[in-house]
């Protein structure tokens, strides 16, 4: 897919597991004008910056909480993927109020910098924990969704066009569960923690979601939260996956933390279409200038609604990754 050819792109946070692989797919994949690496921490920049140095590549630090900053950055740019959030589900339960200074407020800085210089395209990157959320990080994620959502609607017909992408956990991303376990499996660790023995978490890897993110990029008609269809995993199938052992320590749900998680809830049934590899969740609100079948996509592909108790559970969904098959991932994710 060549759509980003001569084209500028911002990420925010831009340093982060998402931004380098979606990073290394524009360079090997197009010709891109500009890549801007939108973020806070200069030492991770300098780190980027050693990896990728394309002369296409630009760094600018920036917190998604200073408007201002973000206008001057995007100026120009046609394609941003906002990634930046604090995502850690117990020190968002801390840290209420810098929680939502980033991911909310946050959220509306980048969609004000977006309109303020007519940016073609909006992706903002969600997580299963914005649905029926119980912590923090999930009920701030709710709110950026609806912020992006509702964009569409101040953008006009003209303006910018705005979408969310929600999925699971990203195997091997900075600070989850699986570089987790294998430092501790590193150390000598005999026993791994499990938070609590029936847990699941639905399952994506970063080439997965990078690809679901460009795709989306083609498909997209404004509004949409794009939900992909991948597996789940039982965390003690993960253990079991990765330390060869069954044996575990119990410690306990920590701060936040779901059994389960839900990428589409019942209650938004009546507002999903399910396609062949993913949902599309429709919004809520009418648009009143604009007049969108999500049962279609820019591509032509056609979705149909689903049933009206239709929920994606990681607990209930029909695909669980088996232990053989979390052991034949690639040995660098795991």
């Amino acid at each position: 897919m060549n759509d980003f050819n001569g084209k500028t792109i911002l990420i925010t946070g831009g340093t982060g597991s998402f931004g380098k692989k979606f990073v290394e797919y524009l360079l090997a994949k197009s010709e891109p004008k500009k890549i801007i690496i939108y973020s806070r921490d200069e030492l991770k920049q300098f780190e980027m910056q050693q990896q990728f140095n394309a002369p296409s590549m630009r760094y600018f630090i920036g917190d998604v909480r200073d408007n201002e900053r973000l206008k001057i950055a995007m100026k120009d740019v046609d394609y941003v993927v906002h990634a930046a959030a604090l995502k850690q589900v117990p020190a968002a339960e801390y840290n209420p109020n810098e929680c939502i200074k980033t991911n909310i407020n946050g959220a509306q800085n980048v969609i004000d910098a977006a309109m303020a210089n007519d940016v073609s395209t909006v992706i903002a990157l969600s997580t299963d924990k914005a649905a029926n959320p119980v912590n923090l990080y999930g009920a701030t994620k709710l709110a950026s969704d609806k912020l992006f959502v509702a964009a569409n609607n101040i953008s006009g017909a003209s303006g910018p066009r705005f979408s969310v992408v929600r999925y699971g956990n990203v195997v091997g991303s900075r600070g989850s569960v699986v570089p987790f376990f294998r430092k501790l499996l590193a150390e000598g660790c005999d026993e791994l923690p499990v938070t609590h023995p029936e847990m699941t978490r639905f399952w994506i890897t970063l080439d997965e979601g990078v690809e679901f993110v460009v795709k989306n990029f083609a498909r997209m008609q404004g509004g949409e939260i794009f939900v992909p269809k991948i597996p789940s995993i039982r965390i003690t199938d993960l253990v079991t996956a990765m330390s060869g052992k069954s044996d575990y320590e119990l410690v306990g749900i920590r701060p936040g933390e779901k059994l389960h998680e839900v990428m589409v809830p019942e209650e938004m049934a009546h507002h999903t279409v399910e396609f062949d590899d993913h949902y599309v969740i429709a919004p809520a609100i009418t648009f009143f200038d604009k007049n969108i079948d999500y049962r279609s996509n820019r591509l032509g592909e056609k979705g149909n609604p689903v049933t009206d108790k239709f929920e994606y559970h990681s607990g209930t969904n029909p695909h669980f990754l088996t232990i053989d098959e979390l052991k034949a991932l690639d040995k660098d994710t795991l």
